[in-house]
């Protein structure tokens, strides 16, 4: 048990050694608590119109209502509590973004191991395919994915699969590249071992820390493509939660001084972003020896 923890205990280590990431990291696992728990610890469900007043619109941060409730970041044009919208917002990001990683993830590492283990015209034309996927914007995608598709969290998932998954797939290529021309691979190839076992025990285990520190860094561009796609219009109805249509309901009234409408979710949205980032370059760095000092 000691020598299985000792690959851990190293990370962690090593980890910690940045105090900036592990407070990232704190601070991220703090946001996405309080999101996935916000029917619990949100003072009001904003997307319940039985528990919202029109009269308590717009009401500036620190303000409370004719029922009580303080608006500690006030309140947008439907009465809405903006700690509480942004907390469900934050919940729709994480939900849209994780389910579409996963998903790409599966779909991009099949492409890749299978364009590293069988090579030739195999890995000719799912390289070619991917290059042709990752010579388009992805913001452009998505936009006509969702023109064709309509609103909806179920598009946006699919949308982003379709953006991401080239992505997993060449990282995946490049790491499976590598570890086909050692010895262990070959050595199981000449007892003549199943395929799938080759696959899926040998050569995806050893491409796993390029997969985490890529899935890190599309989980931060799904929340921010997400929250994009929703200000244009295009993403989330307006009877969902999202930071993109917070931010994007805020515009109206920002000139008449109204600027936590769109303020608060914005800094909601910067603040996961970077936390998220911060500790996806602090997985590159631990888990790429080539990185480390």
């Amino acid at each position: 048990m000691a020598d299985l923890d000792t690959p851990f205990r190293r990370f962690v280590a090593d980890f910690r050694e940045d105090k900036v990431a592990v407070g990232a990291a704190v601070l991220f696992v703090a946001i996405f608590a309080a999101a996935m728990a916000c029917a619990y610890i949100s003072p009001q469900n904003p997307y319940d119109l039985r528990q919202l007043d029109i009269m308590d619109g717009k009401m500036p941060p620190g303000k409370a209502s004719m029922d009580g409730l303080v608006f500690w970041l006030g309140s947008d044009g439907q009465g809405r509590d903006m700690v509480s919208a942004i907390l469900y917002g934050l919940r729709t990001s994480f939900l849209v973004a994780v389910t579409s990683g996963f998903i790409a993830a599966a779909v991009g590492t099949a492409v890749g191991l299978a364009a590293a283990y069988y090579g030739g015209w195999v890995d000719t034309l799912l390289m070619r395919t991917v290059d042709i996927k990752l010579s388009f914007p992805a913001i452009l995608i998505a936009l006509v994915l969702l023109a064709v598709f309509g609103q909806g969290t179920g598009k946006i998932v699919v949308a982003l699969v379709v953006i991401q998954w080239a992505y997993y797939a060449r990282t995946v290529r490049a790491s499976a590249l590598v570890e086909r021309r050692k010895e262990y691979v070959e050595a199981a190839q000449c007892l003549a071992l199943p395929q799938r076992r080759i696959l899926f025990r040998h050569i995806l285990p050893n491409c796993l820390p390029p997969l985490i520190v890529v899935g890190t860094i599309q989980i931060a561009n799904s929340i921010a493509l997400e929250a994009t796609l929703s200000f244009l219009g295009v993403g989330l109805p307006i009877t969902e939660p999202s930071l993109g249509l917070l931010i994007a309901n805020g515009f109206e009234y920002i000139l008449s001084g109204v600027y936590w409408i769109s303020f608060f979710p914005g800094v909601a949205l910067l603040v996961t972003i970077v936390s998220i980032n911060l500790v996806g370059d602090r997985l590159r760095d631990v888990l790429n020896p080539r990185l480390q000092k």
